[in-house]
């Protein structure tokens, strides 16, 4: 499934130039913030990265990457204690913008991404697993100087091996 993305990605870039050229003008964006992981009751936290690109006021394509930072404490079963952890996620989505004004977007993501997980269980050893499926979320996000801004958003993450994950993250965004 990662070459799914890989691919996926690759035809999006490869489609940029000629969008690009459809329109006066293409924004590049740049987010970096913190996200909260909800998955299987455990809250686990992210830094998060995004690069895009928005072809047109209402449509663009931005690839995502997430690297774990926080891990929880669970309990597997009475006595059995262990931790979980996440190590990665990427994706890659298409993305619709409703302009407010001129400073401020609402918008609409849907996606495809991967994760890997590692459980580590105290006496036992530890395992990882990476799961991959369609993500879809909405967000809002303003900019103070047209330049630099906020964003704010949530993601719904459902994952082949029914496990579902929720994202909710806030980032610095950067437009060049």
């Amino acid at each position: 499934m990662k070459s799914l993305v890989v691919a996926a990605s690759a035809v999006a870039l490869l489609a940029l130039p000629g969008l690009a050229s459809a329109q006066e003008a293409t924004t590049v964006y740049g987010n970096i913030g913190y996200a909260h992981v909800d998955v299987e009751d455990a809250d686990l936290g992210a830094i998060q990265a995004r690069l895009g690109a928005r072809f047109h006021p209402n449509f663009g394509v931005e690839g995502e990457a997430a690297f774990g930072i926080n891990d929880e404490d669970v309990t597997i079963a009475p006595g059995v204690n262990g931790s979980l952890e996440l190590k990665h996620q990427l994706g890659i989505y298409g993305v619709a913008f409703l302009p407010v004004n001129e400073n401020f977007d609402l918008l609409a993501r849907v996606g495809y991404s991967t994760a890997e997980v590692e459980a580590n269980v105290t006496g036992l050893g530890s395992g990882s697993d990476d799961d991959s499926g369609w993500a879809f979320g909405v967000g809002g996000q303003y900019f103070f100087d047209g330049v630099n801004g906020v964003r704010v958003d949530y993601t719904r993450h459902e994952y082949d091996d029914d496990i579902d994950a929720d994202i909710w993250s806030i980032a610095y965004s950067r437009r060049f």
